[in-house]
């Protein structure tokens, strides 16, 4: 996404070092690491945070937000999901079937197009990208460990309350009695997304901390 407020923190840096050591021996050429989890939690800001230490280790990887692929678009989701009810938010929001074509042409070395949301404008732009060299893909997203390509998935644990004062603090959204439903709504599916997953982070999105 474009115009995203990331502020790096030790406790991105420690849990980008983390992974990295866990991924060491399992790594494969065309490696996907999902992270998932709450809204609020740090998932792009831990996504860029590793993507920094893998560069170091000169190993190439591309960010992919999975807010990029709803199938409606920003300036039309919020009266979309009032207009179709709380029970249409979810997974299903997403164009899974474009998410798997860009993994497609990332495993074929392949030129991809795709959606890229600009959260200034929050009009939907075009991205086109070479993914031959790029050894590693980093998915990013409330759903992102639900996906079966995935050769490694991140967690990101954050209670509903967490989630509610993260994005007051973050700024991202007025914070009506809708949206206090559309997150506990989505803090209820993403809660079973957690079984699978090779690590779990819990650290809560105001303080300078991680543990496992």
């Amino acid at each position: 996404m474009l115009n995203d407020k990331l502020t790096i923190t030790s406790k991105h840096t420690a849990a980008a070092q983390l992974i990295t050591e866990e991924i060491r021996d399992i790594i494969t050429p065309k490696f996907i690491i999902a992270i998932g989890g709450e809204v609020g939690s740090g998932k792009s800001t831990l996504s860029y945070a590793l993507a920094y230490k893998l560069k170091k280790q000169h190993i190439r990887s591309k960010i992919i937000d999975l807010d990029d692929f709803y199938t409606v678009a920003p300036l039309e989701r919020k009266e979309w999901r009032r207009a179709n009810g709380i029970n249409c938010i979810g997974p299903d929001e997403y164009d899974w079937n474009k998410i798997n074509r860009i993994i497609d042409d990332f495993q074929q070395d392949k030129e991809s197009v795709m959606p890229c949301v600009d959260l200034i404008t929050d009009y939907v732009d075009t991205l086109t990208t070479d993914f031959n060299g790029v050894d590693v893909m980093i998915i990013n997203g409330l759903y992102a460990t639900k996906l079966k390509q995935a050769n490694f998935r991140v967690f990101i644990e954050l209670t509903y309350n967490e989630t509610v004062g993260a994005q007051i603090f973050g700024d991202k959204e007025e914070m009506t009695p809708f949206r206090k439903q559309i997150l506990e709504h989505e803090h209820q599916i993403v809660q079973n997304l957690k079984k699978g997953s090779n690590l779990f982070f819990d650290f809560d999105a105001s303080l300078d901390k991680y543990h496992l």
